[in-house]
């Protein structure tokens, strides 16, 4: 399914093409297509211990690479910070005659992804989240701060977005009572440092194994920013006993969890309307982390 104006095709036999080109050590291994609700990357495994990324919108060559060989960098750190399992970089690729920009390949890690695993009413499962979170948090952070564009700075940045996307919402949900909503969270105090933070943390991003987290994927996005960034599953997985499981595990104040609130809205109040038709999963887990949000305010 195209999710994007103007998104690159990539199959099956342009990725083994690739692979034989460039890593021919690696031509034997059987490749396949990974079914994923990701929104960036088409992926496709590579035996059984790799998995290759593939973005899917246009963009510069040179400048991608660069992002690449950031997104690794960072992949190290994060996965010597944290207590579970994320991928780890082996290689990037360079364009090639079927897809015409660089791609990355990290270590596979095993386990299901927790929008199919019945976690979502699991204190346990929510404890090891606020490991993994916390575990983050402790690392220095050097003097960094958050400098980028998307979420992560101050929550009144996403004003003009939030209210994008409650427009291109009417009749998907109570827009009125999300607008007020985001009117009360919007003015939370950020007083605390920036800290380590994955930024991302999706059902899909989040691999379960007998019950608790097995591994934390999808690591483009780590970075020091709102330590609040990181209360997501609160509201896109969790139900309340979980969740209160979760916070007490964290330790949140209402500031903090206030904020949490605010940057989970931020996000699904674009993926609501945005994946409706194109990314259905995307669009009721936005779905879900809005309702949410509603009955607890």
């Amino acid at each position: 399914m195209v999710m994007h104006e103007g998104q690159l095709s990539v199959t099956t036999d342009d990725v083994a093409g690739l692979v034989r080109e460039q890593f021919p050590d690696w031509s034997g291994l059987r490749i396949r297509e990974v079914t994923s609700h990701g929104t960036v990357n088409a992926l496709f495994r590579i035996g059984d211990e790799l998995v290759a990324r593939f973005v899917i919108l246009p963009g510069d060559p040179d400048e991608l690479r660069r992002e690449l060989e950031d997104e690794a960098d960072a992949a190290r750190r994060l996965r010597a910070m944290s207590p579970y399992p994320t991928p780890e970089p082996v290689a990037i690729g360079a364009p090639g005659l079927d897809y015409p920009l660089p791609w990355s390949v990290y270590s596979w890690v095993h386990g299901t992804i927790a929008y199919d695993a019945d976690v979502a009413g699991s204190p346990a499962f929510a404890e090891d989240l606020a490991r993994f979170v916390l575990a983050l948090r402790a690392q220095p952070t050097e003097g960094r701060v958050f400098t980028g564009s998307w979420r992560g700075g101050l929550v009144t940045s996403q004003d003009p977005y939030v209210a994008d996307g409650l427009e291109r919402s009417r009749g998907m949900i109570d827009v009125d009572a999300l607008a007020r909503l985001w009117a009360d969270l919007r003015t939370t105090p950020h007083t605390e440092p920036d800290a380590w933070t994955h930024r991302d943390l999706m059902p899909g991003n989040l691999l379960v194994k007998d019950g608790r987290l097995a591994g934390v994927i999808d690591v483009g996005t780590f970075t020091v920013s709102d330590p609040a960034m990181d209360l997501q599953p609160a509201w896109n997985l969790l139900d309340p006993t979980a969740r209160s499981a979760f916070r007490t595990a964290l330790g949140s104040d209402d500031a903090e969890w206030r904020r949490g609130m605010a940057w989970s809205f931020a996000q699904a109040i674009g993926c609501l309307w945005y994946y409706v038709e194109t990314n259905p999963v995307m669009s009721r887990t936005a779905h879900h982390t809005l309702t949410a949000l509603l009955k607890a305010s």
